[in-house]
């Protein structure tokens, strides 16, 4: 799958290993539970490692090990589910994660500008996507309702700004 970072297509610098399968040299990212089993072996790894939150998983067991993570990968397997918003979330701004939040899955392009606003900051996307297309829909909304990890200010903030300035005068 083609995978966008900085509003520009890249590679992708990690493989997925599966619980059963053997490290190999280089960047990899491994599931939440094999992260869980093999802690101490993962960490002293002379390469970047990278996890994968499914839909179930919380954010909150990353607690405390999020700086040993180059890349943080948030599945989305369908549309509709909107946890993966929730743990990107969580990741920037509860546990302070300044790494790679990527989303996987189903991602469409209605939410591109709702996961970035989250903290995502790589979406891989379906083979076709034009990068034009993922331009436009990070700029097609400028005025939010909601607070996020984007420090966009929400219009309850910017109304509140100009009422004070009102007042004021």
């Amino acid at each position: 799958m083609p995978l966008i970072k900085n509003a520009a297509f890249t590679e992708n610098q990690f493989v997925h290993v599966a619980d059963d399968e053997t490290l190999p040299q280089g960047n990899v990212i491994v599931s939440l539970k094999r992260w869980q089993t093999e802690r101490a072996d993962l960490i002293t790894r002379n390469a970047p490692i990278g996890v994968r939150l499914n839909s179930d998983q919380s954010a909150e067991a990353l607690a405390g090990d999020v700086h040993h993570f180059a890349l943080i990968e948030i599945d989305f397997p369908k549309f509709r589910d909107g946890r993966g918003y929730s743990s990107a979330r969580i990741l920037r701004q509860r546990l302070a994660y300044t790494g790679e939040i990527r989303a996987v899955g189903d991602v469409l392009r209605d939410q591109w500008l709702f996961m970035k606003r989250c903290g995502v900051d790589s979406f891989e996307v379906r083979p076709g996507t034009r990068l034009e297309d993922f331009r436009s829909a990070l700029t097609e909304q400028t005025v939010f309702y909601q607070r996020s990890s984007d420090h966009h200010r929400s219009v309850f903030e910017r109304r509140h700004t100009a009422c004070q300035a009102l007042a004021a005068e």
